[in-house]
């Protein structure tokens, strides 16, 4: 419905259809298309890749402790139903600027 509007886009669509599969293990010159954050609580998700027939994301969560951020998979039906402290739902960085999986890791400090 409507919510999925409102984390997709077409546009968003087709830029990860372009991208396609990064194989769970992202090259470090893969693009992050987008990225999702709760507004009231502190877990963001960087998403590389997305398959619209499982509706799964492969990209990068950070659940609010930096230090246990990791790279995985989570589905569109999870950032649908997660709510922050103030019940409030996942939303899409509008403002996000394109990042390669490179400036992500430096972010983050990831080595490998």
């Amino acid at each position: 419905g409507d919510m999925h509007m409102k984390l997709l886009t077409k546009e968003i669509l087709q830029k990860f259809e372009k991208q396609g599969s990064v194989n769970g293990v992202p090259d470090t010159d893969a693009k992050v298309i987008c990225k999702f954050f709760t507004p009231d609580a502190n877990a963001t998700w960087y998403a590389l890749e997305y398959d619209p027939r499982s509706e799964e994301f492969f990209g990068f969560a950070d659940l609010g402790n930096p230090d246990f951020a990791e790279f995985g998979y989570f589905t569109l039906e999870q950032l649908e139903s997660v709510k922050g402290k103030l019940g409030l739902p996942v939303e899409r960085d509008m403002y996000f600027e394109d990042m390669t999986v490179k400036q992500l890791k430096e972010k983050y400090n990831i080595s490998w």
